[in-house]
C-alpha cells in the first residue's frame, strides 16, 4: 500500500505541475509557456530517477532502508506544500528538489524490503508484479480524481492533498513495521542476509571475454532505451499542449462527458493493469511453444516497434482533422498503444541487467541503466521545444520512422546479440 499512496501522488503532482506552470495566472496557474513546463517535468522525471542511487548507497552503507521509507514519504509531503504555496517557477524547483530526494530515499528501499521479505523465489515474483499492480492502481485513482478536482477547486488545492496522502503514508508505514521482522533493519551491507562481497581475488580477475560482449550489449541496450524512453516521455507534452490546452486540436468530449488531459495518464494506468495479465499469458504460451519465448533482444526491438507505431497514429490523427476537432479515440487508441511499448519494453532492464552483467560490474551496468533513462528524462522537455519549431504531422511521422528504424536494426540484430551474450553451451 506504501507504493499505491505514493504513485497516487507522484502521478497526480507530475501532471498537476505540467499543466498548472503552463496554464493562465487569471486561471490559477502560472502563467509560463508550455516549453517551460515541459523542462520542469523532464527535471522531476529525471531527478526522480537519479536520486535512488544516492539512496541506496545510504541504505547499503549507512542507515536500515525501513527508516529511510517514511523520511521519504515525509519528504514528499513537504515538496507537495511548497507546490501548494507555488506563485514562482522557484518554489516549483524546491518541489521537484524535495520530491526528488525523498523519491531517492523511498524507491529503492522499498523494493529492497519487499525483496527480503520472500525466502521463496515464485512467491517474490508474485510479490513484485502484486506490487506492481498497486502502484498502478495508485497512479490510475491519483490522476483521475485530480483530473477533475483540479479543474473544480485549483491546482494548489490538489497539491495540498497529495501532502495529505504522502503524510498518511508515512504514518502507514511506521504502524506496520511490525510486519516486516528485521527487513531494513540494518545497512545491506551488513544485513546476514546480504549475498557476501566477491572475493578480492575474483574481484582482480580480468573480464573474460563472454563478459566484455555482454558489457558491450549492455552499453547498447541502454543507448536504445535513451531513445525509447525520450520519445515515450515526450508523448504526453503534445497530448496536453496541442491536443489540448488553450486552443485544442482534439475534442476531449465523449458522450457528453468532459475529459481532461489527466484522464490520458489515467489511461496510461488502467491500460497496465488490464494489459499486464494479458501480456503475462502471451508470453508464458510463447515460452511453451516448439520455438520457445522471443530473447530479450526482440522484445525490446518489439517495443521500439510498437512506440513507432504509436507517434504514427498520433501523427496520422493530425493529418486526418484536417481543420477539425479531432475524436478523442484517436488519443486512446495512441495511449494504447504507448502502453502496451512501455510494458514490453519497461521489464527488460534490470533483468537483462541481472541475468548478464558480470558480478562485480553489476552495481555498475545497473547505474549505466538509470542514467540512460536519466538521460532521457532530462531531455525530453528541450527535445519538445525543438519540436515546436516544425510542422506537428511531420515532426511526428519522423520520431515514428526513427523508433521503427531502431527497432527493425535491433530485431535484425536480435539473433547475432544473443549469441554474442550467451555461453557456447547455454
Amino acid at each position: 500500500m506504501a507504493f499505491t499512496f505514493e504513485r497516487f501522488a507522484f502521478y497526480s503532482a507530475k501532471w498537476l505541475m505540467t499543466i498548472f506552470i503552463a496554464t493562465a495566472i487569471a486561471k490559477g496557474g502560472l502563467g509560463l509557456t508550455s516549453s517551460d513546463a515541459a523542462k520542469m517535468s523532464a527535471n522531476l522525471v529525471a531527478f526522480t530517477y537519479l536520486a535512488p542511487l544516492i539512496g541506496s548507497w545510504i541504505s547499503d552503507r549507512l542507515v536500515g532502508a525501513r527508516y529511510l521509507v517514511p523520511i521519504g514519504m515525509t519528504l514528499m509531503g513537504i515538496g507537495y506544500l511548497a507546490g501548494w504555496q507555488a506563485q514562482s517557477a522557484a518554489m516549483v524547483n524546491i518541489m521537484i528538489i524535495l520530491v526528488s530526494i525523498g523519491t531517492g530515499l523511498f524507491k529503492p528501499q522499498t523494493n529492497a524490503i519487499t525483496g527480503r521479505l520472500f525466502e521463496d523465489k515464485n512467491k517474490l515474483d508474485s510479490a513484485f508484479s502484486t506490487q506492481y499492480s498497486f502502484v498502478n492502481i495508485g497512479s490510475f485513482f491519483g490522476t483521475t480524481i485530480m483530473g477533475v478536482l483540479a479543474y473544480k477547486y485549483g491546482f494548489r488545492v490538489c497539491f495540498l492533498i497529495c501532502a495529505i496522502v504522502m503524510f498518511i503514508d508515512a504514518i502507514w508505514f511506521l504502524a506496520g513495521f511490525r510486519h516486516l521482522g528485521d527487513a531494513g533493519k540494518k545497512p545491506f551491507k551488513l544485513d546476514e542476509r546480504e549475498v557476501e562481497n566477491i572475493d578480492v581475488k575474483v574481484k582482480a580477475k580480468p573480464l573474460t571475454t563472454i563478459e566484455k560482449k555482454r558489457v558491450a550489449a549492455i552499453f547498447l541496450v541502454s543507448a536504445f532505451s535513451i531513445i525509447f524512453w525520450l520519445f515515450w516521455y515526450l508523448a504526453y507534452m503534445p497530448v496536453y499542449f496541442h491536443w489540448a490546452g488553450d486552443n485544442p486540436a482534439a475534442s476531449w468530449v465523449i458522450g457528453g462527458i468532459q475529459f481532461s488531459t489527466a484522464h490520458f495518464d489515467s489511461l496510461n494506468a488502467l491500460a497496465c493493469i488490464v494489459a499486464g495479465p494479458l501480456l503475462g499469458m502471451l508470453w508464458e504460451r510463447k515460452a511453451r511453444s516448439p520455438r520457445g519465448d522471443w530473447n530479450m533482444f526482440q522484445k525490446t526491438a518489439l517495443g521500439l516497434l510498437l512506440l513507432g507505431l504509436a507517434y504514427a497514429i498520433f501523427a496520422s490523427a493530425e493529418v486526418y482533422r484536417g481543420n477539425n476537432l479531432a475524436s478523442l479515440g484517436w488519443l486512446i487508441v495512441f495511449g494504447i498503444v504507448l502502453t502496451l511499448g512501455e510494458m514490453v519494453f519497461s521489464p527488460l532492464g534490470n533483468s537483462f541487467i541481472s541475468k548478464f552483467s558480470p558480478p562485480k560490474l553489476l552495481t555498475a551496468m545497473m547505474s549505466v541503466w538509470v542514467l540512460s533513462i536519466f538521460f532521457a528524462g532530462k531531455s525530453y522537455g528541450w527535445l519538445y521545444d525543438f519540436t515546436l519549431k516544425f510542422d506537428f504531422a511531420i515532426t511526428y511521422f519522423v520520431i515514428a520512422g526513427i523508433a521503427v528504424a531502431c527497432g527493425v536494426i535491433l530485431w535484425l540484430l536480435s539473433g547475432r546479440l544473443n549469441n554474442l551474450v550467451r555461453e557456447e553451451d547455454e
